[in-house]
This record gives structure tokens, sequence and C-alpha cells, in this order.
């Protein structure tokens, strides 16, 4: 009797994981290569020129106006990626943790919480437009209604709120995904360790404070990467609500829309200082998220 030839594992493998290769391949890994060629290169318009190496880099980073809307752009997304872990995340553990404890109607409110990161962010950015207006907006009108007009602001208008404003749609829309994650390291934390906590006499805060928080750790280090990858790639949201010149001022400026404004502008060294920018951006992000997952790998959570 014949024995059945065994398929190597790899062949067996290979139609499920193919398809996804080539479509990694096709849309991200070239585009990206792409990218690093045109740095590399002189550009008059769409005709490309001789090799100059990094000069495009050198002038992305010495020379004005490029250095300083780099700079600008670049500590706005600072601002945007600390601002969301303070604001986004924090709130996202704080539901959590509250309905973590619910017996009854946890599914409703986890709905109601995660709707928002459903919603398209162009839809999210357009519908907050409105609410914003400082004409007929929704939340100013309320604001005069409960005698508090002198916090009416023109909140996407002026340059000291339009960042901030923008950064509180952003933790609104995108509060549901973290929350989803802690509730679900929360339900995988042993209850007999909670139990023992309140026999000893702990306090609930004591109980989060010392029991579920630091096993945690975990979940918050893979929320912090997300958001920081996210937050560095923030582009629709600041787009659709202040547009691709960064106003007021320049004051909502971020690295997506530089990029944008440098990339798809009417200069002759578009592609040459836009494939250098997205390059650097690249760079910057796969390196920081590259240590980020190093410090989760080291994280490790016995619960026996």
């Amino acid at each position: 009797m014949n024995k059945q030839r065994k398929i190597p594992t790899f062949w067996r493998f290979l139609p499920f994981w193919l398809p996804a290769f080539i479509i990694y391949s096709l849309f991200i890994v070239w585009p990206l290569l792409n990218a690093v060629g045109y740095s590399l290169f002189e550009w008059k318009g769409l005709q490309r020129g001789g090799f100059i190496g990094l000069d495009n880099f050198v002038r992305l980073l010495t020379t004005e106006p490029w250095r300083s809307n780099l700079w600008r752009a670049f500590k706005h997304n600072i601002f945007f990626f600390i601002g969301t872990m303070l604001v986004q995340n924090t709130m996202a553990l704080f539901f959590a943790s509250i309905l973590h404890s619910l017996k009854r109607g946890r599914q409703f409110w986890q709905n109601l919480f995660f709707m928002p990161h459903l919603l398209a962010t162009v839809l999210v950015g357009f519908l907050w437009n409105l609410i914003l207006n400082p004409l007929f907006g929704p939340l100013n009108k309320a604001l005069k209604m409960l005698g508090l007009g002198i916090l009416a602001q023109p909140w996407l208008g002026q340059p000291l709120t339009a960042l901030p404003s923008i950064l509180v749609v952003n933790a609104w829309a995108w509060m549901g995904f973290p929350m989803m994650l802690f509730l679900a390291n929360l339900g995988s934390i042993p209850a007999s360790y909670l139990e023992a906590a309140e026999l000893d006499g702990a306090t609930g805060f004591q109980i989060f404070r010392y029991i579920q928080l630091p096993l945690l750790r975990p979940s918050i280090i893979i929320v912090t990467v997300l958001t920081f990858i996210g937050n560095f790639n923030a582009f629709e949201l600041v787009f659709v609500m202040a547009g691709s010149d960064g106003s007021p001022g320049g004051a909502t400026d971020v690295l997506g829309t530089f990029f944008y404004r440098t990339a798809f502008g009417t200069g002759q060294d578009a592609i040459s200082m836009g494939s250098s920018l997205a390059v650097i951006m690249f760079i910057f992000i796969a390196t920081s998220s590259v240590l980020f997952l190093k410090l989760a790998s080291k994280e490790k959570v016995v619960y026996d």
C-alpha cells in the first residue's frame, strides 16, 4: 500500500498568506521603497534629475521654511499624543473599570461607548465642526443657556483652543477601542485575587491601585503603542476640521498636514521634499514603535 506523500508546511499554508503578502507588498512596501528612491534624487516637477544622496533631507532639516514647519508640526504631534494619552486613555481606563464592576447593562454601555469608533473620521469631523461653530453651534448655545456664556469660544478659530478642541474630538471618537482592551484585560484577572483583597479589608481604590493596575500594564503598553502610531499619523480629522494649512495661523499643523502640503503642492521640489518627509516620518514612527514593543515583550503577567 502506497503511503501518501506529506505536503511541506510551507506549501500547505502558501494559499493563505500569499494574498495578504501580495497586497501588503503592493500597497505598503512598494510605495515605501519608491519614496526612499525619490528622496535621493533631484526633482523638477515630474522630471527626475540627478542623484543627490541625502541633500533633500539636509534641506528639510536645516533650510527655511522647511525646518520651522517641520519642527512646529512635530511639536504639535507630541502635544497631540500626550494629550490623547491623558484624555482618551485615562477616560477609557476609568470607564472600563466602571463597566467591569457592573452586573447588568454592561453590553449596552459597551456598545454605546464603542459606537463613535465605528463612524467615518470625515463624518466625525464634519459633525463636530457644526457642534463647535461659534455662531449656531449647539455647544456655545448650551453654555449661554446655562449662564456660562463667558466660556463660549470660537473653538476652531483661535490658536489657543483649535488644536485642543481637535484633540478632544479625537479622544471622543477613539476612546471605545482602548476601553474594550482594558475591559478585556480586567476580565482576565482571576477573581480570587480580588476576593482575597476584599477579605483583607482593601477598599475599591486600593484593589484597583495595587492589584488591577499593575496587571493592566501589558494592555497599557499596547494601547500606548497604538496611540503613538495613530497620533503621529494623524491627518483626516485635522484636515476635515482645520484644513491642510494648519489654520488658524499654523496652530493645528501636524506632520500629516505638513506632508500633504509638501507632497501635493505646486512647488518644483514637491516630490523630492515630500518623499524625504515621508521617509523621516516612517523612520521615527517605526523606530519608536519597535522600542515600545521591546518594552512590551518584557512584560510578563503571571497569575498563578
